[in-house]
This record gives C-alpha cells, structure tokens and sequence, in this order.
C-alpha cells in the first residue's frame, strides 16, 4: 500500500542512514555519531572508487547501499532509483505520453511486452511481441530499455517512426507513430454474463481506479446488471485512496473501511465511507487468490467484515503494510513501512516474514492448507457474527484453489505460462479483416469466435516442443489440455479483439469463476443476513 510524500530530503541524511543500517542494523544512535558515520561511508566510498579493479560508478554504490540498509527493515521497504521511481509514479498516477506500450530487452533486442487497448501503438497494429529494431532510422539492437523510452516517448501530438521485426515478415515494418496521453487501465474488461450479472476485473489500484469503477458500475446497471463479480485476483495494490473510493463504492456513508497505525505524523487514521453510493444493495462476489494483496485486501476485508460481499477463491497474499514514498533527490525515491494497517473487525492482514523473508516472498509459489491451525488470539467477528481471522491475509468465506487464472495447472502449465509460450504463439495468427498492417501468407487468419480444436492444439504442442529447457509429456500435456485450450485461446483472443473479448471467453471456461457465480445464492443470504442483523452505518 503506497501514500505519497515528497520532502526534499538532503543526500547526506540518505548516506548516513546507509552507513548506520549496513553495520549496526536496528541499534538507535545519538545525533552526534551521524557525523562520524557519514565519514566513514565516504571513506569507504571513495576507498572502492580509486582502488577497485575495475571503475565503478558511485551513484551504483550509493543505491545498493541504500537497498542494503532496507533489506534489513521488511520485505515491502525500498530504494527506487530514477528509472523505478519513475515508473511507480506513472503506474499511481495511471497516464503519461507515449505510444502505450510495455517493453523489455530480450537477446538484445527491444521487444513489445504489452499493449493499452486504444493507445497509438495498438491502433497502428504493433503486437505483443513485435521488436522494434529501428527508431529513427537508428539500430536499437544492444539499446537498454531506458534508451529506448526516452527516444519513444514524447510530447502529445509529435511522432516517432519505428521498424518492427515481427514473426512470418521478411522485411521490416516501417510505421510513423503519434504519441498521445496514455491512460494505464486499472479495469481492462467489465461486461454483462448473462441478463443480471455484472463483471469488474479490477488488476491495480492507480489515481483513476475510482472514476473508472463509478463509469463501470453505471455502465453495467444500465445494462441490466442486479448482481456483480468483482475480480480482484492477482491484484498486487496500489493508492490507499482509491481503495477506500473502491469500498466507499459499495457500503454504506460512514461505514469503517480501514484504520492505519504507526508511530510518524498522521500514521494513525481511520477511513470511512464518506459518500452516498447506488451500489449498496445487490449481491456480490468477491474472487481473490494468493496474488491478491495490499489494496485488493483492504476491499475484500471491508467488504467482508461488514458482510457486504461473500469473499470467494484462495487466501490472499496478506500485506499489510503502508509504504510511504518520500523523494530524496531529484530523480530517487524512497519507499518507507509506515505504518500498518487493520480492517473494520480489527483484523492485522500482514503475514509474519522470517528473517530472510525467502518463505514470505515465495508464498505464492506454495499449495495452501485451508486446514491450518488458527490462533484464538486471531479470531474476530464480522458484523453479522461470523468468524473471520487476523494475522495471515483474507480467507475466502468460500474456497476454490486456481492461482493460474482460475486453474491449477501441474509443473507443465505453469511453466508455459510463466515463460509466456501462449503470447507467443498468438504471434502466429492475424485477425481476418484487419487492415491495420498487411496480413502476411505465414500468418494464420482467425475470426472472431474462434475456437482451439484438436489440430491447433496439437500445433501448439510442436511449438512448444521446439521451446529449451522444457521437456512435454504426453501425460502431462493431457492433464492441462483444458487449460491449455483456454490459455492459446485468451491469448489469441487478446492479442487480435482486445482483453473484453478475451477475458468474456476466459470466464465462461475458468473454473474459479464458474465456482464463484455458482455461490450467489450464498452472497444473496449473506446480505440477508445483514440487512437483518440492522447493520448501520458506524460512526466517523
């Protein structure tokens, strides 16, 4: 969970604060020890400077010492150097000008990650996948990413002319591109199933996420919407404001959302819902699985406590922690705990880290015991009296494990998916009628509606033979064929008639979500069961 604050702290502070943490750890010091401690990191730092092997750049030093000083606090607090801090302040404010693309070097080359449905890029036909090997009449090969974003982007209305290398071309696609206000979705599909029920997928929480749920909700009650799936899975966080603007959507006005403590100024705060809401009366589902942290669990918790929604999947990640983000250069920030923070029930959602923080870091990684002993130390109460837990993330009010996109795919599946072998084999297909870049004879044309029958899996199954280090069983292909037929889907799907078409597709066969629309009869009772108990809203 990331607040925002920006004082100009001095780079001194910065170093000494280095220096105490890299020796002493946790031990307090008095003021006037600073002064000697900065002398002996500048000592050193200027020691490795003249006499190392090899020259080295002392802004590297500086950073990684920071970054070994936090490592020693939690698992959550950071350094950011001027790349990262950069990127966490576009991801909280959710727009910059660009082209709306994601990119990474892979072998050297600057390949297309990601797209913004509707941004420049998207609608000039780049694809996930496609390396820009020209900018500018200049060979990218060999360029950092950060190389690459500054001759990218741009003022809003300029443009910058790229040549792509893209699978199944032999020649080089040339394109001029405008640059443009790119807005990052934190909702990238809501859609009706069905005539009553409504589906959010909501993936983070940035300065838009509020405004972009409130067009959501409205859009879909004029659609006929009278329940709603809220999908909050694999979201890692995000502003603590647009979390209470989430909840605030569906609770009662002066209803607790969370309460945050520490020991700095205003660390201890309550947030309620301040404003009236037309969302506080139908049934909801809230899915969550073990990627599902910070903000989504302030969301699920509010909504759970006050038995305003029936919480549906695997336990959440359980991070509870309040990063304040202070800037300590021009360029550099710092991402600092805080604070803590609890839902209404008084409910501590952080899990315990060991020292290394190795099992907290790889918990998602871990099949969960649903069956583990609890505390009765740990036991609350939501509004209507039911049992809910602190100490180790939100339990699902009911459990259905598919941390995959709703599936549980053996050793095989995950790896495919997490190597992203399904996006590239979307790279093969073109859309039928797209006119955007010139279908090529190697490309397969697909129509909307498509489906993965026998033949193109089998496809499917050479091409990821040809893939290293990755070794295909006939069983255990088998055993994940029907997450495999769902995963080339979405991802074809994806990549030609954008993330609604996909997700819509997704949904209708991922079993975590079918599970979760067959448990509103119980999200219909829980509300009940709420309005009977005369739940009110508490006072501010």
């Amino acid at each position: 969970m990331v607040r925002f604050r920006f004082p100009l702290v001095a780079t001194a502070v910065v170093l000494t604060a280095a220096a105490a943490g890299g020796w002493v750890g946790n031990r307090a010091f008095a003021r006037d020890d600073r002064a000697e401690q900065m002398r002996t990191f500048t000592a050193a730092l200027a020691a490795i400077e003249a006499n190392y092997i090899e020259p080295v750049e002392s802004d590297q030093l500086v950073y990684s010492a920071i970054g070994g000083m936090l490592q020693t606090l939690d698992p959550h607090s950071s350094f950011m150097n001027p790349r990262d801090y950069r990127q966490l302040r576009e991801r909280q404010e959710g727009r910059y000008f660009g082209l709306g693309i994601t990119i990474a070097v892979i072998d050297g080359d600057i390949t297309v990650m990601d797209l913004f449905e509707g941004a420049p890029a998207y609608l000039k036909g780049i694809r996930r996948g496609d390396v820009i090997a020209r900018i500018e009449g200049e060979n990218a090969k060999g360029w950092t990413s950060d190389d690459a974003v500054k001759r990218l982007r741009g003022p809003r209305g300029t443009t910058v002319k790229i040549s792509l290398r893209r699978l199944g071309y032999d020649q080089l696609i040339d394109l001029e591109v405008p640059r443009d206000q790119i807005t990052m979705p934190s909702i990238p599909a809501e859609f009706m199933i069905g005539a009553d029920t409504g589906y959010i997928r909501l993936q983070d929480f940035n300065e838009t996420t509020g405004d972009s749920l409130d067009r959501a909700l409205r859009g879909l009650k004029t659609g006929g919407m009278k329940r709603l799936v809220l999908d909050l899975r694999s979201n890692p966080g995000g502003a603590l404001n647009q979390a209470t603007r989430v909840s605030n959507a569906f609770l009662p006005q002066g209803q607790l959302i969370v309460y945050t403590r520490g020991r700095v100024p205003n660390a201890d705060q309550d947030f309620h819902a301040t404003e009236r809401s037309e969302f506080t009366d139908f049934p909801i589902v809230v899915l969550v699985n073990r990627s599902s942290a910070s903000a989504s669990e302030i969301v699920a918790g509010a909504l759970q406590d006050h038995d305003r929604g029936l919480v549906v999947g695997e336990t959440t990640f359980g991070k509870a922690l309040v990063q304040s983000v202070y800037r300590i250069s021009d360029d550099a920030g710092l991402a600092l705990t805080t604070a803590r923070y609890y839902t209404p029930s008084k409910r501590l959602i952080q899990r315990p880290w060991d020292g290394t923080f190795d099992e907290y870091l790889t918990f998602t990684l871990r099949e969960q015991d649903p069956g583990r002993p609890r505390s009765a130390s740990d036991l609350r109460l939501t509004d209507a009296g039911r049992k809910v837990y602190s100490g180790g993330g939100i339990e699902p009010d009911r459990r259905f494990d598919g941390p995959v996109e709703g599936f549980s795919p053996s050793l095989l599946g995950r790896q495919l998916y997490a190597r992203q072998l399904f996006a590239s084999y979307a790279e093969r297909y073109a859309a039928e009628g797209d006119t955007r870049i010139a279908a090529n004879g190697a490309r397969r044309l697909v129509r909307r509606g498509f489906g993965v029958d026998d033949t193109m899996l089998a496809d499917f199954r050479r091409f990821i033979q040809a893939a290293p280090r990755l070794r295909v069983t006939d069983e255990a292909f088998e055993k994940d064929a029907g997450f495999l037929r769902a995963m080339v889907k979405y991802d074809i799907d994806r990549a030609l008639f954008g993330m609604t078409e996909a997700r819509r597709n997704l949904i209708a066969v991922d079993p975590q979500a079918q599970f979760a629309l067959s448990t509103f009869p119980d999200a219909v009772a829980l509300l009940g069961l709420r309005n009977g108990k005369g739940i009110k809203a508490d006072r501010p």
